[in-house]
């Protein structure tokens, strides 16, 4: 069979190739999730390491900052890498994880701790556009939401719950507060340097190949060797790229703002939920933590990827998610002082408003709507300006929050909240198309490669 276009890999079933890319490029975001996790799990010990009682307000703003900034930065940077190729850094940014994970061990204050916080943020954002963008461009059209879903959505909680249960482990040994942290948070070395190799060995895309390298006979030897059969590439996109980017600036520009709002609405209730429900709960925030992502966050990951995300589509999971946990978080501010006399309730609802924020979580929070609302020849930049903009809401939300919790209490926080879900919600509906089970060329009128007809 001889094709022209992408459909050959579009149309192919969810096989093993597509579980070896899902879990070689998932590993990056599950060094993610630890080691942008970890560093909360052992704070109290990094203090008294260094000698101090508490952080002054400078010092915990950077703290917090510095990885978000990071990220920034390596996104940036590696969406504009991206473009001379996907394989060519991939590995570069778990390289730079697992370094400065390590260097994290030997910081021998908090200043030095901050800067190689920004260094690891790089490499946190260089993986938040070169993963996806790589998992999108290898993925089958039916299931390339499962895809990144499991990659991006599940494999970031799933480092958060390793971090904490390798602190828990450690904590059973009764190890002295100075070296414990050390090895808490040099942990995140082990899977980054581990998942290199396979990293390497992955094949460039046949979407970069052909599209953006001008490599048409390499591409239909990617396309056949996922595929099994023969395939003629694409030619090459010489549109200029900056008037590509223009053109498809509203649909990318969207997906930042939703992602920003995400991220905006998640962080601001992670700032309550350990401290105020825990505390009531009688747990440490690192129990609290593993409790939530076990019962709610996980199984909600799963689920959702693996059955709702490619048939019901990537609007309606996040628009709904946005308002269900806008309602939720609407009756802690109506009823907080009720639901912490009842901590189990309150642990409930916490948990249910998680559950609904995986279905955001798995659209804008796994950067689905950067890679597939954007064409190959810009993709990797319309992808780390969305990161950017979801690092930008973690940090509004990190510094914004606890202020609106000092000036308008509470419940005028939770409401703000709310709003900011609804507006999600809005959004999704009136910002975006839906993208799910149609190829990525169909999305974006990308070139020669023509529709396919939908697999039911």
């Amino acid at each position: 069979m001889t094709d022209h276009g992408f459909a050959v890999i579009d149309e192919q079933r969810f096989k093993a190739f597509h579980w070896r890319t899902t879990l070689t490029t998932g590993l990056g975001v599950f060094c993610d999730g630890y080691d942008l996790s970890s560093v909360a799990l052992v704070l109290p010990m990094i203090l008294a390491s260094f000698g101090h009682a508490s952080l002054t307000s400078q010092q915990s703003g950077l703290l917090a900052a510095s990885a978000l900034v990071g990220a920034a930065v390596g996104a940036l940077g590696f969406g504009v890498l991206g473009q001379w190729g996907r394989k060519r850094f991939y590995g570069v940014d778990v390289l730079i994880l697992g370094a400065a994970a390590i260097a994290q061990a030997f910081a021998p204050d908090i200043a030095w701790l901050i800067g190689l916080r920004f260094i690891l943020g790089i490499g946190v954002g260089a993986d938040y556009v070169l993963s996806p963008v790589i998992m999108a461009e290898h993925a089958n059209r039916a299931d390339r939401g499962r895809a990144l879903g499991l990659g991006f959505g599940t494999m970031w909680p799933l480092g958060a719950l390793v971090a904490a249960l390798f602190k828990l482990l450690l904590d059973a040994f009764h190890l002295a507060p100075d070296l414990e942290w050390r090895l808490v948070l040099a942990g995140g070395a082990v899977p980054a340097l581990a998942i290199l190799y396979y990293r390497r060995k992955m094949p460039e895309t046949a979407r970069y190949l052909s599209r953006l390298a001008g490599d048409g006979v390499q591409a239909s030897e990617v396309m056949r060797g996922i595929s099994g059969q023969a395939a003629h590439a694409p030619g090459l996109d010489e549109r200029p790229f900056w008037a590509v980017l223009a053109l498809h600036a509203r649909p990318i520009l969207s997906a930042a703002l939703l992602w920003m709002i995400y991220d905006l609405v998640v962080y601001a209730v992670i700032l309550f939920g350990p401290s105020l429900i825990g505390k009531s709960l009688g747990l440490e925030p690192v129990t609290f933590s593993l409790l939530l992502q076990i019962i709610f966050v996980l199984p909600a990951s799963v689920l959702l990827s693996v059955f709702v995300i490619d048939r019901v589509g990537r609007k309606p999971l996040q628009a709904w998610g946005f308002l269900i946990g806008a309602v939720l978080v609407t009756i802690f501010g109506l009823m907080q002082k009720e639901l912490l006399t009842m901590p189990i309730l309150a642990f409930l609802v916490f948990g249910l408003f998680n559950v609904a924020e995986t279905g955001p979580g798995l659209v804008s929070g796994a950067g689905i709507l950067g890679v597939e609302l954007a064409p190959t020849r810009v993709r990797s930049v319309a992808q780390s300006v969305t990161v950017a903009g979801g690092r930008i809401g973690a940090a509004i939300s990190g510094f914004g929050f606890p202020w609106l919790f000092r000036h308008i209490g509470q419940a005028g926080a939770y409401y703000v909240i709310a709003g900011l879900a609804v507006a999600g919600a809005i959004c999704t509906w009136v910002l975006v198309p839906e993208t799910g089970r149609i190829s990525l060329e169909a999305i974006t009128n990308d070139g020669p490669a023509e529709p396919v007809a939908q697999r039911p």
